[in-house]
């Protein structure tokens, strides 16, 4: 982890450093259209935040990951599911391994809830570094398939389920 770094879970009180940071993490970028910050805060109303995390760096809010609940059908059975989005970091603190760092404790988090298979959709010379696939999430019917979706069983050491269905939170489907 990056000195000086502290990764905790998000709190009420952060709500305005958060939306600040993801605001100018996806200002200008070609990964986002600044829904980002309004798709955290459905989430959150919706009752569908699995694991929220902050970077923190000086006292300040450095950077943010949000893990959703998602309904996953794998092999005809419901399997525990969270997709990943969004990460942010504040822009003068990118390519410092922040993002990393709180992707790693959001998986770890979501670990030890016991949740079977994490989705993301995301640049794919990014995401495979923690262990993503899009040959695994390929296995899934979803609205969002694609080469940027990808998915990783939580338990390395678990089977990949032969096919199934992966629906992202209510709140994705309300993005415009």
């Amino acid at each position: 982890m990056p000195d000086g770094l502290v990764i905790r879970p998000a709190r009420a009180e952060d709500e305005e450093a958060i939306d600040s940071v993801i605001r100018a993490a996806f200002a200008g970028t070609e990964f986002g259209h600044q829904g980002e910050a309004d798709l955290v805060r459905m989430i959150e109303a919706d009752g569908d935040v699995m694991v929220s995390l902050v970077a923190e760096r000086d006292g300040a809010i450095a950077g943010h990951v949000l893990f959703s609940r998602m309904d996953v059908e794998a092999d005809g059975a419901a399997i525990p599911g969270a997709g990943l989005a969004p990460v942010s970091v504040a822009p003068a603190l990118q390519r410092q391994g922040i993002g990393d760092a709180l992707i790693h404790a959001g998986l770890d988090a979501l670990r030890r809830q016991d949740v079977a298979i994490g989705f993301v959709l995301g640049h794919e010379n990014y995401y495979p570094r923690f262990g993503y696939s899009p040959e695994l999430a390929a296995r899934f019917a979803s609205p969002f398939a694609g080469p940027h979706f990808m998915a990783m069983m939580l338990d390395s050491g678990a089977t990949w389920p032969q096919g199934g269905r992966a629906d992202y939170a209510p709140a994705f489907g309300r993005m415009g």
